[in-house]
């Protein structure tokens, strides 16, 4: 067991057992506060994939939008048969975004969830055969 704590009279600098100085707890809060920023800045496409999405609208399934699940933030995630799905933009493009990308669902998956990738155009412009898409891979 880690302890956490501050030597006798110390009120600043660094938690020991920490390398950074920042516990746990105060990396779950940064990235919940993050994925409450996300949530408020909500990109065209995730905005329409997440109007079909809510409410259990999809046959009863539950999604909930910018999700943390370990160290990422996912864009939407159907808990309940572990199934993630990311809208890709043209951010998804570079050599060094393809490579975190890569080792994001490799964690995922290691977590028991199954990714599904879509761009934004398929959310903007194609959501009828994007939802029929959906809906199959919530029934595997």
């Amino acid at each position: 067991m880690t302890v956490l704590a501050r030597p006798a009279g110390e009120e600043r600098g660094p938690l020991r057992g920490t390398r950074s100085g920042i516990g746990e707890g105060m990396r779950a809060k940064r990235k919940l506060n993050q994925a409450r920023e996300l949530r408020k800045s909500s990109t065209p496409a995730e905005a329409k994939l997440w109007e079909q999405l809510r409410n259990r609208q999809l046959e009863g399934f539950k999604f909930l939008r910018q999700a943390t699940i370990g160290p990422y933030i996912v864009d939407f995630v159907c808990r309940e048969v572990k199934l993630v799905i990311e809208l890709d933009g043209w951010t998804h493009s570079t050599p060094e975004e393809i490579s975190h990308d890569q080792r994001r669902t490799a964690h995922l998956n290691a977590a028991g969830y199954r990714l599904l990738r879509v761009t934004n155009e398929e959310a903007l412009h194609g959501i009828d055969g994007l939802l029929t898409l959906i809906l199959e891979e919530l029934r595997k």
